[in-house]
C-alpha cells in the first residue's frame, strides 16, 4: 500500500507502474492528504539528518544508514519490544548488543 496526498497524478502514475510491471498489481494507493503528513512528519528527523551529507552515491549505502537511522528512532521512541520510552539505560544496553558497539 502506498499512501500519497490528493494530488490528480499519483491515479495515473500508478495504473502506468502497474502496466510496465514496475510494481505488483496488487499494491493499492491510498490518497489521505492527513496521513500523508504525519508519515512525512515522522521522516523529518530523518531529512535533517541526510540533508548535510548531501545525500548518497550508493542505494547500498542509502540502505544501511537510513534503516539504522529509523532503527534509533524506534528505539528512542519506545517502539521496540525489549525497551520501553525513557529508559536510556536499557536503550543503550539494547544498541551496545544489537550493533556491537559501546559507549
Amino acid at each position: 500500500m502506498i499512501t500519497v496526498d490528493q494530488n490528480a497524478a499519483y491515479p495515473v502514475a500508478m495504473d502506468k507502474l502497474k502496466a510496465d510491471e514496475t510494481i505488483a498489481e496488487e499494491t493499492e494507493l491510498r490518497q489521505i492528504k492527513s496521513l500523508n503528513n504525519i508519515i512525512e512528519q515522522d521522516h523529518r528527523n530523518i531529512k535533517r539528518i541526510v540533508k548535510p551529507m548531501m545525500g548518497f552515491k550508493l542505494f547500498h549505502s542509502a540502505r544501511r544508514t537510513l534503516s539504522q537511522i529509523e532503527a534509533m528512532s524506534m528505539i528512542r521512541k519506545g517502539q521496540a519490544k525489549v525497551t520501553n520510552k525513557g529508559d536510556s539505560v536499557a536503550q543503550m544496553k539494547f544498541i551496545e548488543e544489537l550493533f556491537g558497539v559501546s559507549a
